[in-house]
C-alpha cells in the first residue's frame, strides 16, 4: 500500500488494468469478421440456390415449349385450322368442333397445361379446350424462321378463377407447305414447376420465390405455403439493381430475411432466394451473448477495483475542482488545507499561491475591464451616430437600408424612405452663421427623433439632409408621417442671433419596389428625385414618387 500513495504509482496500476481493453477490442473484431464471413457464405449459397432455380425454370419452360410446338405440328391442328385459313366453297365447316374435341382430349392428359386454344392468323379464336379462352396478343408479323423461333410468352400472372399462377405460350401453326395459318396457345400451370425450384437433398438451405414484375409472389418452394405475399417495390428495385448481391429486408410474416435476386433469361420473372436472418445468425448470436456476458463480468471486477483506487484520486481532486469553481464564481477567499505529502499536496500548495495572486490582481482587472467596456461603448456609439444631431450617420444608414432591402426580398413587406432637407439652408447659414445653422439642424433632428416610431430609423444623410426609414409602412402611412413632420418643423420658431427664424423642409417619399430598388443607391436616387420634385413644386411640402 505504500507504493500506491503516489499518483504516479496509481496511474501505473490503472494502466495495467487498461490492458484489458485491447483484448476486448480484439474479441469484438473477431466477432465482426466472423459475421462478415457468415454473410459471405450465405450470399454464395443463396446465389447458387437462385442460379439453380433459374436454370431449372429455363429447362422447365423449354420442355413445355417443345411440347406445345409438337402439338402445333400435329395433323389434327393443321387439318382443323386449314378450312379456317382456306375455307372451301359451298361446304359446311365442321373443323372447329373436331378441333375443339381434340384440344380438350389432349389438355386433359397433360397436367401442366390448363388450356389449349387455336387462333387464326388474324387472332380470332378458332377452337379451345376452355369455355372462355384466355386473351393473348400475337405479333403482327411472325419471323421467317417461325418454325423454330416464333414464340410468344405472356408474363406469368395470378389467376383468381384458377387460383394459381399461369404462363401463356403461343407458337405458330404452319401448313404442310410452311404457310402461316394461325397459332396454338397453351396456358401452363406454374404450380407444376414448384419441384424444380429447389432440390430438397442437393440444393443449399433457403427458400426460393418466383415473383412477377410487380413483386407479387407467384410460386414458392415452401410446400406448405398457403398465403401469397408481395415484396415491397423499393426492395425489389434494390435487389434487381444489385444482382447476385445479398441484402437484408422484410420478408413474409414480418420476419427479417437475407436474400438476393436473379432473372432467368427464358422467363420474364424474378427469382428471389432468401433465408431467415435469425436462423443464419442463431449460433453466432448465442456465442456473442456468451462473450458479452463474460465481458460484463470482467468489467464489473475491473470497475470494483478501479472504484476503490479511484476514490483515493478523485476525492482530493474533487476538493480542488470545488475550490476552482468557487474562484470561477467570484469567491477569491478560498483556501485549501494541505494534508497530504504526495503530488496532490504539492498541487494544493500551488493552488493556494495562485488564489493569493488572483485576490491581489482581481481589483485591478475589474477596474481595467470596466474602463475598457465604457470606452468600447463610447467608440461603438461614435461609430454609428452623427456627432451634431445624435441620429444615425451615413455609414449606419447604409447598413440599415441593406438589411431592409434583404428583408423586403424575403417576405415582400413594404417599407418607405423619406428624404428631406431644410429649405434655403444655405441662405440661413450665410445670413446667421454656421453656429446658428448647426442649431437649426439639431432642432430639426430632435423633431425627427420625437416623431418616428421606435421601430423606425432616422439618420443624417449629410449637411442639412435627413433620411427616415419606416419599416413595414405603405406610401399612404409614409406621406402622413412626412406631412406631420413638415407641419411640426413649420410651426416651430428658432432663435438665431437674437432673431426669430422660421424654417421649412421639403420631403421626398418613396415606397420600396421589387423592380426598381435592387440596391441602396437606387433607393436613395428615387428618394432624391422625389425631394427634387417637392422643391420644384415650391418647397415646404412632401412629394411621393410613384
Amino acid at each position: 500500500m505504500v507504493l500506491l500513495r503516489s499518483i504516479k504509482s496509481k496511474i501505473f496500476v490503472f494502466a495495467i488494468m487498461a490492458t484489458l481493453i485491447p483484448s476486448l477490442g480484439l474479441g469484438l473484431l473477431s466477432f465482426h469478421q466472423n459475421e462478415a464471413q457468415i454473410s459471405d457464405n450465405v450470399t454464395r449459397e443463396l446465389r447458387a440456390l437462385a442460379s439453380q432455380a433459374s436454370r431449372e425454370l429455363e429447362l422447365w419452360i423449354n420442355k413445355h415449349i417443345h411440347t406445345v410446338r409438337a402439338l402445333s405440328t400435329s395433323n389434327a391442328v393443321i387439318d382443323g385450322l386449314a378450312p379456317i385459313a382456306h375455307p372451301p366453297t359451298g361446304k359446311p365447316n365442321k373443323a372447329p368442333q373436331a378441333l375443339t374435341h381434340y384440344l380438350s382430349s389432349v389438355q386433359s392428359k397433360l397436367d401442366t397445361i390448363l388450356e389449349l386454344t387455336v387462333v387464326g392468323a388474324t387472332g380470332q379464336v378458332v377452337a379451345s379446350s376452355a369455355a372462355v379462352p384466355s386473351a393473348i396478343i400475337l405479333p403482327k408479323s411472325w419471323p421467317e424462321s417461325a418454325l423454330t423461333e416464333g414464340i410468344v410468352l405472356v408474363p406469368p400472372h395470378w389467376e383468381k378463377q384458377r387460383a394459381t399462377a399461369t404462363l401463356s405460350v403461343a407458337v405458330p401453326v404452319l401448313s404442310y407447305d410452311n404457310i402461316l395459318m394461325g397459332a396454338l396457345v397453351a396456358v401452363l400451370d406454374l404450380r407444376t414447376a414448384q419441384p424444380y425450384l429447389k432440390n430438397s437433398t442437393k440444393s443449399p438451405l433457403g427458400e426460393v420465390l418466383l415473383l412477377d414484375q410487380n413483386g407479387r409472389e407467384l410460386l414458392s418452394s415452401r410446400a406448405n405455403a398457403t398465403k401469397l405475399r408481395s415484396l415491397d417495390g423499393v426492395v425489389l428495385r434494390q435487389l434487381l439493381a444489385r444482382p447476385g448481391e445479398s441484402m437484408i429486408f422484410q420478408g413474409g410474416m414480418h420476419r427479417e430475411v437475407i436474400g438476393l435476386a436473379d432473372t432467368p433469361a427464358a422467363l420474364p420473372v424474378t427469382v428471389v432466394a432468401e433465408r431467415d436472418r435469425a436462423d443464419v445468425y442463431a449460433a453466432w448470436v448465442d456465442l456473442r451473448n456468451l462473450y458479452l456476458a463474460l465481458v460484463c463480468t470482467i468489467v464489473l471486477v475491473v470497475t470494483a477495483v478501479a472504484f476503490r483506487m479511484g476514490r483515493s484520486i478523485v476525492t482530493p481532486l474533487q476538493h480542488l475542482i470545488n475550490a476552482a469553481n468557487s474562484i470561477a464564481d467570484g469567491d477569491l477567499d478560498v483556501r485549501l488545507p494541505v494534508t497530504r505529502n504526495d503530488e496532490f499536496g504539492h498541487l494544493t500548495q500551488i493552488f493556494n499561491q495562485m488564489a493569493d495572486k488572483l485576490r491581489h490582481s482581481h481589483a485591478e482587472v475589474v477596474a481595467t475591464n470596466k474602463a475598457m467596456q465604457q470606452q468600447n461603448q463610447l467608440l461603438e456609439t461614435l461609430s454609428i451616430t452623427d456627432g451634431l444631431t445624435g441620429l444615425y450617420n451615413r455609414s449606419k444608414l447604409d447598413v440599415i437600408l441593406k438589411d431592409e432591402l434583404a428583408r423586403f426580398k424575403r417576405n415582400q413587406r413594404p417599407f418607405a424612405v423619406l428624404m428631406m432637407d431644410i429649405d434655403y439652408f444655405k441662405t440661413l447659414n450665410d445670413s446667421y452663421g454656421h453656429i446658428a445653422g448647426d442649431e437649426v439642424i439639431a432642432a430639426v433632428a430632435k423633431i425627427l427623433s420625437q416623431s418616428i416610431r421606435s421601430v423606425d430609423y432616422a439618420a443624417r444623410y449629410g449637411g442639412d439632409e435627413f433620411i427616415i426609414i419606416m419599416v413595414e409602412t405603405t406610401a399612404d402611412m409614409a406621406l402622413k408621417m412626412a406631412e406631420r413632420i413638415r407641419s411640426q418643423v413649420n410651426d416651430m420658431r428658432y432663435s438665431a442671433n437674437g432673431q426669430i427664424v422660421s424654417v421649412t423642409v421639403s420631403i421626398g417619399v418613396v415606397q420600396c419596389q421589387q423592380s426598381d430598388d435592387a440596391t441602396p443607391t437606387a433607393v436613395f436616387a428615387r428618394a432624391d428625385s422625389a425631394l427634387y420634385e417637392a422643391k420644384r413644386a415650391g418647397r415646404n411640402r412632401a412629394h411621393y414618387a410613384t
